[in-house]
């Protein structure tokens, strides 16, 4: 698969029925499954550079983890789009933002320096990537449950083109891994 300098990518996991988290957004339902074996996720933190993660998965980090008295996981810039104040973190580069993710990304990509920039979640900030067309790849782990409702992994219609099936990976005989090129953000992209 080629690549640019750098990728925008979502990398998460989704339940079978497609929500990131529950309506509460509680991503909970998710801890059952632990460390799971053969997982990619060391391989691709270490090609971010970047993150962005919107408001209601910071809070989930700072009451499952910080809150818990565990450090904050990433050494990358963070940047938290939000339109609510919201606690900082002592010691971790966050940055609070509003507003449109263009020129956000500008400054998330030179802070990469030609690593990848990853959308954390929630499922709407990774739809307006989409829709700026900055959004190069999906990467979702499916989990072998339903939620029957809560937050959409991608709140968007994609129908034209449709996104390119790159990959499917077994993750420890419990996840489906999916990878997915997302083809007009390369077109898209200024």
């Amino acid at each position: 698969m080629g690549r640019t300098a750098h990728d925008t990518q979502f990398y998460g996991a989704s339940s079978l029925d497609g929500f990131l988290a529950t309506p509460d957004h509680d991503l909970g339902w998710l801890l059952q499954f632990g460390e799971i074996e053969g997982s990619s996720y060391p391989a691709f933190i270490r090609d971010v550079g970047a993150l962005a993660m919107g408001s209601h998965t910071y809070e989930w980090m700072l009451q499952h983890a910080i809150d818990a008295g565990q450090p904050w996981p990433y050494t990358q810039p963070t940047w938290v789009f939000s339109t609510r104040t919201l606690r900082s973190i002592a010691a971790a580069d966050v940055r609070f933002v509003r507003g449109n993710v263009q020129p956000v990304h500008r400054a998330m990509v030179q802070a990469a320096a030609g690593r990848n920039v990853w959308i954390v979640g929630g499922g709407d900030l990774v739809g307006q990537f989409y829709g700026a067309g900055l959004l190069d790849e999906l990467i979702v782990q499916m989990a072998p449950v339903t939620l029957g409702a809560g937050t959409p992994l991608l709140p968007r219609r994609i129908k034209q083109p449709a996104l390119r099936l790159q990959s499917v990976t077994t993750l420890g005989g419990i996840f489906a891994e999916l990878r997915y090129k997302v083809p007009q953000a390369s077109a898209l992209r200024q």
